[in-house]
């Protein structure tokens, strides 16, 4: 077998027809298509699923406590997943990805390598999924026509998500909304098997279809909590991370707001181009980071048109919006961990409708509880109606203790709504008279 210099397997390009790749799970729509996609490039590939307590027993004792709640999560559900028996260990592999940032998610590889090798599986390489030129020896590769695709998927998955949310919560039949978004998952899924559904021509298309069947999903007009969640991005998404928050908020009758990765994705190009203005240099990097975000941008305005004929759903502001909306919080070279697009995104949820906001906090994770929590006084005296609540998310939490606070939150969200409803109902206050006498009493 393939060895680094440190001793570690490397997951060489034979190994693509020999071994199952194992990836733990964050984004439940967006995984889905994605693996369809690693599949008809010639890869195995196999989500994690497996949620028990054993996840987070197994983290704690093969990465160190001080580590983030994040890296804990995915090494423990990792070696959870390999300890089940389930998988023929001679021929697994583990893939995860690295930002190349100053995040510590840039050294998740290095630590679910040491913490294999601690629990006994020495041999199972570990692949870095990355566009930052790191692990340049891996028989994996993110070929471009490969990320054009996967692009076309993350596109999907958004509107997926924001589609199913904003119908669910009104919907007249319970489940209509999911039983459609299965039905449109093994529908893509069966156009990315065949290679279809990845232009932007048959985006369109397949966005304008969704966007009608969800909109025919017959619903009632009842008022309900409009909440969104922002966060550290694996915390954010994850229901193994975050306790089920998403249902949890859907139990308490909430329609639930979730950014889509899109947004993170042309933070994190735009970054490339700020760098440049801010300290100068790297102007081929740049150029680079442009044309990516030009395709990122121009993928966004394909769900904004085909959200516009559908005044009930919201569509997200538009790039260059949203950067102005950030700007008004927190410097843009704040690019750390979430950075600008946490604070951007709560202000984006505010500006529509959604005063609501849990932000999910994980232990460890220092650039988020600064973006997060440290701007939320700013964020308010903007926005004076603005309902926020930080969620601590680490292995000592409990989800009582969690799920209380947010229904803290969610009375206050109760008590503001119906105070506007109540506003709304009231009689019109009669225009006062004037204070200028009838010229016939003048007179007198």
């Amino acid at each position: 077998m393939k060895r680094d210099a440190n001793g570690f397997p490397i997951f060489t390009r034979e190994m693509r027809k020999t071994h199952t790749i194992l990836i733990p799970d964050m984004l439940p729509l967006h995984f889905v298509l994605l693996s369809r996609l690693f599949q008809q490039a010639g890869y195995r590939v196999e989500l994690l699923k497996n949620r028990s307590h054993m996840v987070v027993e197994e983290g704690l004792k093969y990465v160190h406590n001080d580590t983030c709640y994040p890296a804990l999560l995915v090494t423990g559900q990792i070696i959870d997943a390999l300890n089940s028996g389930d998988y023929d260990l001679a021929h697994t592999a583990v893939a995860m990805t690295q930002t190349g940032g100053g995040c510590r998610a840039s050294n998740y590889i290095h630590l679910i390598r040491k913490a294999l090798r601690k629990a006994g599986y020495p041999d199972i390489p570990v692949l870095s999924l990355n566009l930052s030129g790191l692990e340049k020896d891996s028989g994996f590769k993110l070929t471009i026509p490969l990320l054009l695709k996967g692009l076309s998927a993350l596109v999907y998955g958004d509107h997926l998500m924001s589609l199913r949310n904003q119908v669910m919560a009104y919907e007249t039949e319970p489940g209509a909304a999911a039983a459609l978004t299965e039905k449109w998952l093994d529908n893509l899924n069966g156009q990315l098997a065949k290679g279809r559904g990845l232009s932007a021509h048959a985006v369109r298309r397949n966005l304008k279809r969704m966007t009608a069947d969800f909109a025919a999903i017959p619903v009632d007009h009842k008022p309900r909590i409009k909440v969104g969640i922002v966060g550290e991005i694996y915390v954010k998404y994850s229901a193994l991370a975050n306790n089920d928050l998403e249902a949890f908020l859907a139990s308490q009758g909430c329609e639930v707001n979730v950014p889509g990765v899109l947004g993170f994705m042309i933070y994190c190009f735009r970054n490339v181009q700020k760098d440049t203005e801010l300290y100068g240099g790297g102007s081929i990097k740049a150029f680079f980071a442009g044309l990516g975000l030009k395709c990122l941008i121009g993928r966004e305005n394909l769900i904004r048109a085909a959200l516009k004929p559908y005044p009930q759903f919201t569509a997200p502001t538009g790039f260059r919006h949203f950067e102005k909306l950030a700007a008004q919080v927190i410097g843009m070279g704040a690019k750390m961990g979430e950075g600008w697009l946490l604070p951007g995104e709560m202000m984006e949820l505010i500006e529509q409708g959604y005063e609501n906001i849990v932000c999910a906090q994980p232990f460890g994770c220092l650039p988020n509880h600064i973006v997060g929590k440290g701007v939320m006084n700013r964020i308010k005296s903007i926005h004076p109606s603005a309902n926020i609540v930080a969620i601590d998310y680490d292995p000592s939490a409990t989800r009582v203790n969690q799920e209380n606070r947010i229904k803290l939150m969610l009375a206050v969200a109760r008590e503001n709504m119906e105070a506007k409803q109540a506003a709304q109902e009231a009689p019109a206050v009669p225009e006062t008279a004037s204070s200028e006498a009838p010229a016939h009493k003048k007179a007198m």
